[in-house]
C-alpha cells in the first residue's frame, strides 16, 4: 500500500514538475517574443518619437539630438589636403565667377576681372552632415560650412572714366549650407555617374574691399556696387537651383543642368491695414517679387502714394527652375524718397504648395523676417492671386476657355515640351501670354449677404452693393434692402470685359440712408478664375468690415481671343 502511495505520489509530482518547467519556457519564451519587439520598435524610433515620450525638459543635459552629424574626421582630411582644393577650386571660381561678374557688373565700371585668386592657407570647417531623402536613383547629402579664410583676391576694375584700380577682397566671413546630389547611380564604381553641387543656402556672407596704394571712398558709390556685383554673381553662379555638374564616369549629364520647368504667374491685387511708417501722412507702399533673389529678375509694383490699403492689380511673371524648393517672395516698403526705402513687411509662398494649372487666391499675412518670427506685430496682409504654369503641359489659359483656339507653331512646341536647346521656354512663354487679350462677358449674380454689421440706431440696416470694373469703370448696383442684416437680392448684372486677364470686379456693400450712406464693406476679385474654370459660386469675406460676408455667383462667357498687332 505504502509502494502504491509513493509511486501516486511521485508520478504527480513528477507531471507537476514537467508542467510547471514547460509553463516557465513558454512565459519565457513570450517574454523574449515582446522584449525582441520592444527592441524592433526602440530601433524604429525617430528624434520626434522620443520627444513626445518625454519632454525636452526632462532630458539630461548631455543628451543631444542632432540631425547633422559632427565631422571632425573630414576636418582634418581637409586641413591636410587644403593645397590641392585651393588650386583645384580656384580655377572653378575663376571660370565660373568671372563671366557672371563682366555680365553684372555695375554701369560705373568698363571692366571687371580677377588679377589674382587664392583661397589662403585657412581651410574652410565642416560643422555638420545630413543625408536627405532625394528622388529614386540618387543620394542627397548636405553639408555646414563655415570658413573665416585668409583668401588673397585682387579684382582689376577700370571704371567708365578710364580709372584703372586693383581691389583687394579681405576678411571673408561664411558660413553656408552645400548641396551635393550623386547621381545616376550605377553598378560600376563608384557607383554614380556624376555629382552635382550647389550652394544651397547662403546664411552669412561678409568682406570687406580694399584700394591696393588708395583710398576706395575717393570714388562715391563704387564699393556698394561691387559689393552687390559680387553677390549677385555667387548668387547666379552657384546658388540653388543651379548646380555645377562634375561628371564622374563617362556619358552625357546634359539632362542634369539647370533648366526651366514653368511661369509662375503673380496677381498683385491689393494690400490691407499695413503699417503706417510716416510720422506725417500715410506711407507710400510699393511691393518686391521674386523667386530668385537677383536684381535681374526682381519685380517691382508701382508706389502708391498715402495709402495704407492700397490697391495695385498689377500682373508680373517669373521663370521657375525647381517648384520643389524654390519660393515665392514679396517683400512690401515704404517709399521715402532719395532716402532708402523702410520694410514694411514680407511674406514667402512654397511653389510646392500650389497645384499647377489651378488659381490660387489667397491673402498673406506679412511679417518682419522670414527666417526668424518671433515677431507678433501685425504688419498687414497682402492679397496675392497666384498660377503655376509647367511646360509641356495644358495647364493655363488657352486650353481652359477655347480648346479650340489655333495654336501657332511657337504655341505648339511649348504644348508638346521644348524639344530646340536654343529655344528659351520662359520668353516664349512670356511672349505668348503678353499677346494674348481675352474679351467676353462677365455675369455677375449677387445671390445674398450674411451678417452684415449694423449701421443703423434701431440694429438693422438697408444694405445693397454696387459692382464696379476696376478698368473700365463699368458701375452698377442692386436694389436696397431694408432694415435687415440678411439680404437676399438675386441679382444679375453683365460686364462687357475687354480685357479679362488684366481686370479687377470690386463689390462694395453700402448702407442705404435718407440723408447719407454708410460703406459696410467690399470685396476684390480677379477674373482669372472664372475665365479658367467657367463659372463657380463664393463666399467672400468683406474687408473693411469686423463681420459680414457676400455670396456670388460669376459666369464667363468667351467672345474673341486675339492678339496684340
Amino acid at each position: 500500500m505504502g509502494f502504491f502511495t509513493g509511486l501516486f505520489f511521485g508520478v504527480a509530482f513528477g507531471l507537476g514538475f514537467i508542467v510547471c518547467i514547460a509553463r516557465f519556457q513558454i512565459i519565457r519564451s513570450a517574454r523574449r517574443a515582446d522584449l525582441a519587439g520592444t527592441i524592433a520598435a526602440f530601433a524604429k524610433m525617430t528624434v520626434a518619437d522620443s520627444r513626445k515620450l518625454l519632454p525636452g525638459e526632462y532630458y539630461p543635459p548631455w543628451v543631444v539630438f542632432a540631425r547633422r552629424q559632427k565631422l571632425n574626421w573630414l576636418n582634418l582630411i581637409m586641413n591636410k589636403i587644403w593645397p590641392y582644393v585651393d588650386e583645384a577650386a580656384s580655377d572653378l571660381i575663376r571660370s565660373s565667377v568671372e563671366p557672371i561678374l563682366e555680365q553684372y557688373k555695375p554701369i560705373i565700371l568698363s571692366s571687371l576681372k580677377f588679377s589674382k585668386l587664392t583661397l589662403g592657407t585657412v581651410a574652410p570647417q565642416f560643422t555638420g552632415v545630413c543625408v536627405e531623402e532625394g528622388e529614386l536613383g540618387e543620394i542627397t547629402m548636405e553639408m555646414e560650412v563655415q570658413w573665416d579664410g585668409n583668401p588673397n583676391v585682387i579684382l582689376d576694375i577700370v571704371t567708365r572714366v578710364g580709372v584703372a584700380l586693383p581691389i583687394q577682397v579681405k576678411n571673408i566671413a561664411f558660413t553656408g549650407l552645400f548641396r551635393l546630389i550623386f547621381k545616376p547611380l550605377v553598378d560600376e564604381f563608384p557607383c554614380f555617374g556624376a555629382v552635382l553641387f550647389s550652394l544651397r543656402e547662403k546664411k552669412q556672407l561678409d568682406f570687406t574691399l580694399k584700394v591696393i596704394g588708395g583710398d576706395l571712398s575717393a570714388l562715391p558709390g563704387v564699393s556698394d556696387a561691387i559689393e552687390e556685383t559680387i553677390k549677385d554673381a555667387i548668387e547666379d553662379s552657384v546658388t540653388w537651383p543651379v548646380r555645377i555638374v562634375i561628371p564622374i564616369l563617362a556619358g552625357d549629364y546634359s539632362d542634369l543642368e539647370l533648366k526651366p520647368c514653368g511661369i509662375l504667374e503673380v496677381k498683385l491685387i491689393e494690400a490691407k491695414e499695413l503699417t503706417n511708417k510716416d510720422i506725417i501722412g500715410k506711407s507710400d507702399p510699393y511691393a518686391t517679387l521674386f523667386v530668385r533673389p537677383l536684381r535681374a529678375k526682381m519685380k517691382n509694383s508701382k508706389t502708391i502714394n498715402n495709402q495704407l490699403n492700397p490697391i495695385w492689380n498689377e500682373h508680373f511673371e517669373f521663370t521657375v527652375e525647381d517648384p520643389n524648393t524654390q519660393h515665392f517672395t514679396i517683400r512690401v516698403f515704404d517709399d521715402e524718397g532719395v532716402q532708402a526705402s523702410e520694410l514694411i513687411g514680407c511674406a514667402q509662398v512654397p511653389i510646392k504648395d500650389l497645384e499647377p494649372g489651378k488659381v490660387k487666391d489667397i491673402w498673406i499675412k506679412l511679417v518682419k523676417d522670414l527666417e526668424i518670427q518671433r515677431d507678433n506685430k501685425k504688419r498687414g496682409q497682402v492679397h496675392l492671386e497666384l498660377l503655376y504654369c509647367p511646360f509641356g503641359t495644358d495647364a493655363g489659359f488657352q486650353s481652359a476657355y477655347n480648346p479650340d483656339f489655333r495654336l501657332t507653331d511657337l504655341e505648339k512646341a511649348l504644348k508638346s515640351g521644348i524639344s530646340d536647346p536654343d529655344v528659351d521656354p520662359a520668353k516664349l512663354a512670356a511672349q505668348k501670354k503678353k499677346e494674348v487679350i481675352v474679351r467676353g462677358v462677365l455675369s455677375v449674380t449677387v445671390m445674398s449677404a450674411q451678417d452684415l454689421p449694423a449701421v443703423d440706431l434701431m440694429g438693422k440696416s438697408d444694405p445693397y452693393v454696387v459692382l464696379l470694373m476696376k478698368k473700365t469703370e463699368q458701375k452698377l448696383k442692386t436694389r436696397v434692402i431694408n432694415n435687415t442684416l440678411n439680404p437676399v437680392w438675386n441679382q444679375t448684372f453683365d460686364f462687357v470685359v475687354e480685357d479679362g486677364l488684366r481686370d479687377l470686379l470690386m463689390c462694395e456693400v453700402w448702407d442705404h440712408d435718407t440723408f447719407g450712406k454708410d460703406k459696410m464693406g467690399k470685396c476684390i476679385m480677379t477674373l482669372t478664375r472664372v475665365i479658367l474654370e467657367g463659372e463657380y459660386t463664393e463666399t467672400f469675406d468683406l474687408e473693411g468690415s469686423k463681420a459680414g460676408k457676400l455670396t456670388l455667383h460669376l459666369k464667363w462667357t468667351p467672345q474673341t481671343i486675339i492678339r496684340d498687332p
